[in-house]
């Protein structure tokens, strides 16, 4: 019976889709294409330039976008949650939809972005310039923390982060 459990648990396992990022189309972004529904995940984009790329409806899922420049990038219903967008910009950009929960927004500029309907739950967006973004609610903001530092479009606010313990 151990040996008939065993082998199903084996067939399971090679039929199940793969999960892993997708070397060739992480190569493909660096090199400033677009790749609309790729597998991103843990992609290192950090310190790139790649404007107007679209990553729609990609996973980025851990992905490292930190000091980039993605001014006028598509990020649709793209997966971003925890990933490091530290100190990058994204004039332009398009984040309606995504998924950003427990992603680090530090310092990051969403001059003229969209956010309409990102999912920013427990996203850390201290000393990010959000004030020139649109589609942003207070209901987004309640579920992200910030500080002093945070800009935002007038009217809004947002939580303070916990202090590090």
């Amino acid at each position: 019976m151990k040996q008939v459990l065993a082998a199903l648990t084996l067939s399971f396992a090679l039929g199940a889709p793969a999960v892993a990022q997708n070397a060739g189309e992480i190569a493909r972004v660096q090199s400033g294409q677009s790749c609309t529904g790729c597998n991103l995940f843990q992609a290192d984009l950090a310190y790139r330039n790649l404007p107007g790329v679209d990553l729609t409806g990609s996973r980025l899922r851990q992905a490292d976008l930190s000091l980039s420049t993605m001014n006028n990038a598509h990020f649709s219903r793209a997966d971003l949650s925890i990933a490091n967008l530290f100190g990058a910009r994204f004039t332009g950009a398009s984040f309606a939809g995504a998924n950003l929960e427990r992603a680090t927004l530090v310092g990051a500029y969403f001059g003229g972005a969209d956010l309409s309907g990102a999912n920013l739950a427990e996203a850390n967006i201290s000393g990010a310039e959000m004030d020139g973004a649109h589609g942003l609610t207070q209901g987004q903001l309640d579920r992200a923390c910030g500080d002093a530092s945070t800009r935002l479009p007038a009217g809004l606010r947002v939580p303070s982060c916990a202090p590090l313990r």
